[in-house]
């Protein structure tokens, strides 16, 4: 006997319901490995190539292990994280991280651990681990950490084990006293210097213990010998000599500046009372006007050189016609009586008369034509050309 026909629909949608339940929880086990208990949720996304964070795990996961990816925890994976809130232990160690922002972890209230090993983070911004109140264990270990800002350890209160091993750090300065138990700074390349002077003295006044002591070491400036960080001879004196003189360098650069940005206001004043009461601002001058100078002073002296040149002949040629230029007839006249007066008042010389002193004024005015047109020639016999005549 076969069952109504409404018990069979609903047999149909139930069994539809428990197909649709058995594959959603096959793909969860697929893309998601998470285990439950009454106490915690841990999902182990390890090896998997990923390059973001998963956004099909539980919201209420406690344990996330995504270590051996290509994270780089960009934007996007920080909104991710955010939305668990509940996460005690967070892994990305073996990740292409390089760079922590500000607030990477904001929300993580309830985080413990945090294990950040093994990737390439060269720069740790001020505020990156802020809200990590409840924070315990911080691992940096096996990056490219070359320096950290003295404040950005300062929000985390409950810090236990700090593991900065195997990065660049040749110095730390920190400006409040260390809250940790324990600290691993072995593996950096610290310098025996001033700026190393306030981590050994808080690491020796705070007792902390630091793991593997033997190897953490520093070696002084243009030195290859190397001392254990808590017992090489930094001398307080020369510190505070060193940063006296620094001081004064910095102020004595500063005064200079000052001095010169006042001068500068004073020559070029920024601002001009107008006719309205109301200060106009003046425009900067800039380069172009010197550049603009320096052309036009080019182009008028090679105009001027040019000028020069060509009317250097002319004027040449002017200055010789005047210096050779010919008597006028009021000038032979007078150069007549001069020499007249000139002949009459000069005493006489022996052996001469005046048909002498004659012949020689016709020689002188030999240059003067005749007023009859005619030349003279000297090949023409003149008493035989009057014989013809008369």
């Amino acid at each position: 006997m076969l069952p109504p026909r409404s018990n069979r629909k609903a047999l149909n949608m139930k069994l539809s319901w428990l197909v649709i339940w058995a594959g959603t929880l096959f793909l969860n086990s697929v893309t998601a490995d998470c285990n439950s208990t009454s106490q915690m949720v841990t999902c182990e996304e390890s090896g998997k190539n990923l390059s973001n964070i998963p956004t099909n795990l539980f919201q209420n996961v406690t344990n996330l292990s995504l270590k051996n990816n290509k994270i780089t925890l960009k934007d996007s994976d920080k909104d991710i994280l955010q939305s668990f809130i509940n996460l005690t232990e967070l892994y990305l160690n073996e990740n292409m991280i390089t760079l922590l922002y500000n607030n990477s972890f904001c929300n993580l209230t309830k985080l413990i651990i945090l294990d950040i090993s093994n990737n390439q983070i060269s720069t740790v911004h001020k505020a990156a681990f802020a809200g990590l109140n409840q924070l315990l264990v911080l691992n940096l270990s096996y990056n490219m950490i070359t320096q950290l800002d003295s404040g950005v350890f300062t929000s985390l209160n409950s810090l236990t084990v700090l593991n900065l091993h195997y990065n660049l750090l040749k110095s730390f300065d920190i400006k409040s006293a260390l809250k940790v138990i324990k600290i691993v700074l072995s593996g950096n390349p610290w310098t025996c210097s001033c700026d190393l002077l306030d981590l050994q003295i808080r690491l020796t006044a705070s007792g902390v213990a630091i793991e593997n002591e033997n190897n953490t070491t520093c070696t002084f400036p243009n030195t290859e010998e190397r001392f254990s960080i808590q017992t090489a001879a930094i001398l307080l004196a020369d510190c505070k000599t060193q940063k006296a003189s620094l001081e004064n360098t910095i102020t004595s650069t500063s005064a200079i500046k000052l001095r010169r940005s006042a001068l500068l206001t004073t020559l070029t004043p920024k601002n001009i009372t107008g006719n309205n009461g109301t200060h106009a601002e003046l425009p900067r001058l800039g380069k172009s006007w010197t550049f603009l100078a320096g052309v036009l002073g080019f182009v008028l002296s090679t105009t001027l050189l040019i000028f020069t040149a060509i009317k250097c002949p002319t004027w040449y040629q002017h200055l010789i016609s005047y210096r050779h230029r010919r008597l006028e007839e009021r000038d032979s006249e007078m150069f007549e009586q001069e020499f007249s007066a000139d002949m009459s008042s000069s005493p006489t010389v022996s052996g001469t008369d005046n048909e002498d002193a004659t012949v020689i004024f016709e020689k002188i005015h030999a240059f003067v034509p005749g007023e009859d047109g005619f030349i003279e020639d000297k090949y023409i016999d003149i008493d035989s050309y009057v014989t013809e005549e008369s």
